[in-house]
């Protein structure tokens, strides 16, 4: 059964496989394994009393398995890994032709893959890890194997809790095995990588937001960091080969990581007010066939008033006050075109909004071209104009990913964004 109730199409000659799981409304698991195009897959959540019934039914040749069930299919299994056995985890089955279940672990390789693709060593480094579920058995037989110097898990009822996470500030490398930051909570932060001065690697394995804001941080800080996207597609592409009985090709992860963020990233346009941001943003929804989110318009909407008189009668913080509620919900989701107010960057939450989910574009363009006025009530004149960019254009540079040359034609700032795409 698909995850609608209904029949899941699949060919007889194909392998049978699915992700079971409690919740699983935001996986991406499926995108990812159909992208191999080598067996048939499917999303299948299920209460837990429900899953011995299931394994036992065997209407499956490959399954991978999330949480909260990681442990719990590990007595139904006729046998695992010795890896899954002394990480005590197990998100792969694979049922042979006797209808034997073989339990393995490849989150330890997504893990590996990603922190060696970020270029972090833990040999001989001071390991942190936030976090005391699953997942960070996972981290520890990874920085145990790779030499770690000395690995520290902190939790909120454990050895070493949150309280005395001050005595661990000497940590080379911080990775985040909680849920904390994760969608729809996105505004927390489980730790500062700013706290810890020798930091040299920041790991997340949370995938959604694409960038947590422990990502953000670190970033801004210049660290060498990864979030859990690119873990997800490695230990699928791993998981995809146990499934088959063959290595698949390990250029498939960078593909489909690529294909998948270009898929799911937002498009979010930013940059001085009458720059062309809702011009380019029509151009790119054309192209791309995607929901268009216009800030301005939405708060004009849920205001019921155009912005020059929120601001005659509420005042700007009022007005900013709406625009960041618009922004917060537009952002959380995937795979939109965002177009934002020119002063959409004055305020921090919303540059970390646009950035969790986004690729962001600032479209640059001469002052002295500029739409001026046309019910802009702070860009009324070119020299308050030039006054805006001087504060703003700093705050642009921060938050976007790339700027784009928008003094030739809408068209050609479109196909710019599309080439970076």
């Amino acid at each position: 059964m698909a995850t609608d109730g209904t029949a899941m199409s699949t060919s007889p000659s194909r392998k049978r496989c699915a992700l079971i799981g409690e919740r699983l409304g935001h996986s991406y698991s499926a995108d990812i394994h159909r992208c191999w195009d080598l067996y048939d897959y499917e999303l299948r959540p299920m209460p837990a009393d429900e899953v011995p019934r299931f394994l036992q039914a065997g209407d499956f040749d490959g399954l991978n398995v999330t949480i909260p069930y990681k442990q719990l299919v590990i007595p139904h299994c006729d046998d695992i890994t010795p890896q899954a056995q002394a990480i005590g985890s197990v998100n792969t089955i694979v049922r042979d032709a006797d209808g034997h279940l073989h339990g393995a672990n490849t989150d330890y390789f997504g893990f590996a893959g990603m922190a060696r693709r970020a270029g972090i060593d833990f040999a001989g480094r001071k390991v942190v890890i936030l976090g005391n579920g699953g997942t960070t058995r996972t981290v520890q037989a990874v920085a145990a194997d790779a030499g770690a110097r000395a690995i520290v898990v902190v939790s909120r009822r454990g050895p070493v809790t949150y309280d005395r996470l001050a005595d661990h500030t000497d940590a080379d490398i911080l990775v985040n095995a909680t849920p904390v930051g994760m969608y729809p909570e996105t505004d927390a932060m489980p730790a500062d990588p700013a706290d810890f001065p020798s930091c040299t690697g920041v790991l997340d394995v949370i995938y959604n937001p694409a960038r947590t804001r422990l990502i953000q941080r670190a970033e801004r800080l210049g660290i060498p960091c990864a979030s859990g996207l690119w873990m997800l597609v490695e230990q699928a592409r791993v998981a995809g080969g146990l499934f088959m009985g063959q290595t698949l090709d390990a250029s498939w992860t960078e593909r489909v990581w690529r294909e998948l963020s270009s898929r799911t990233l937002n498009v979010v346009l930013i940059g001085m007010p009458g720059c062309g941001k809702t011009t380019v943003g029509e151009l790119l929804r054309q192209r791309l066939g995607r929901e268009l989110v216009d800030c301005d318009a939405e708060i004009v909407r849920r205001a019921g008033k155009p912005i020059a008189d929120i601001f005659a009668d509420e005042g700007e913080a009022r007005f900013r006050d709406l625009e960041a509620a618009v922004i917060a919900e537009a952002a959380r989701e995937h795979g939109r075109i965002i177009v934002t107010g020119g002063g959409a960057v004055l305020r921090e939450q919303n540059r970390l909004n646009l950035r969790q989910n986004g690729r962001v574009f600032r479209l640059d363009r001469r002052l002295e071209t500029l739409a001026i006025g046309q019910g802009r009530p702070l860009s009324t004149d070119l020299a308050r104009v030039a006054a805006m960019a001087a504060e703003r254009e700093p705050l642009y540079r921060e938050t976007a990913d790339a700027t784009i040359d928008n003094n030739g034609t809408p068209e050609a700032a479109a196909e710019a964004i599309l080439a970076r795409l």
